[in-house]
């Protein structure tokens, strides 16, 4: 071998070495989650305890520009729960693509009052009647954040037309305090969309937080507005409890106002948690007289 070919494998494994510091990495974490659930005396619960499983994939890396970019991946038994790739630029903001997974956009604030558990609407029912969304599949998203206030955008092309939102909030107008406003349109069909909105104050003093959201869903139908207020409680560094309100008017005269109110704690000791949760909820979709407990007790662990 000549001295020129010696200096050009020299060099050529010298970049190679230099790229792989570059290149990154991944780590796998997951978590497993054993729950007692009684949905109350109303309706049948069937078997009250259940196993959860889910395994996370997540890896950075640092781009020549001093970008970094990084990805996700979730499953849930087995099964895909949600992914993203993130761009961050630094100060010019972050730019994700995301599939159901809320990192920017109305998706992201659709609910931030505090708890310890649950929002006091999960799990009674199969609809969540008043909460804003929009569509979160292959999503793009955008946020920055400048002068105490944060720019949080989203954008997806749906089947039947296309859904975008963005949120302002301002976290520096006193100490303590968070304030934020929401504005976005789902497509529902081809030709008709739902505006939706939503505004929120939050304040942290000390061990506890209050807050209170309102929001609202414009559709082609009956419109539904719903208010929200709940306060936690931060025990100690590990325990924190939680207990809040939630209200949806459908705006048509033949429905009841859907009324619900829960309470959360959680313990956290290491990679364990215990948690509680009890919700109930009031003429749920409106219907008068058709009330929904749920009542959950879990340990979950995190590796």
């Amino acid at each position: 071998m000549n001295k020129m070919t010696k200096i050009g494998l020299t060099a050529l494994a010298g970049s190679l070495v230099a790229t792989s510091a570059f290149a990154g990495s991944m780590s796998v974490s997951g978590s497993a989650k054993v729950t007692y659930a009684s949905n109350g005396e109303e309706r049948v619960t069937g078997v009250p305890y259940s196993n959860s499983k889910g395994i996370s994939f997540s890896g950075s890396g640092e781009l020549d520009n001093g970008f970094t970019v990084s990805t996700g991946y979730t499953m849930t038994n087995a099964a895909f729960s949600s992914s993203y790739v993130s761009l961050d630029m630094g100060d010019s903001g972050t730019l994700h693509f995301m599939n159901s997974t809320a990192l920017a956009g109305l998706d992201k604030f659709d609910d931030v009052m505090p708890t310890a558990g649950e929002e006091v609407w999960d799990d009674v029912d199969a609809d969540d009647n008043g909460v804003v969304g929009v569509f979160a599949g292959n999503a793009f998203g955008y946020e920055v954040s400048a002068m105490g206030l944060t720019i949080s955008a989203h954008y997806a092309k749906e089947q039947v037309g296309t859904s975008n939102s963005v949120v302002v909030v301002a976290d520096d107008l006193m100490d303590g305090l968070q304030v934020g406003y929401g504005i976005g349109k789902a497509a529902t069909s081809a030709t008709v969309e739902d505006d939706h909105s939503t505004m929120w104050a939050k304040y942290t003093a000390g061990m506890a937080t209050v807050g209170i959201q309102s929001s609202s869903i414009d559709k082609s139908s009956a419109d539904e507005d719903r208010i929200g207020v709940a306060i936690s409680l931060a025990v100690n560094e590990n325990m924190s409890v939680s207990y809040g309100m939630s209200t949806v008017d459908f705006e048509t005269a033949s429905l009841d106002d859907e009324e619900s109110s829960g309470v959360s704690a959680s313990y956290t000791m290491g990679g364990m948690t215990f948690a509680a949760v009890m919700n109930q909820t009031d003429s749920v979709a409106g219907s008068a007289g058709t009330d929904r407990t749920r009542k959950e007790l879990s340990v979950a662990f995190a590796f």
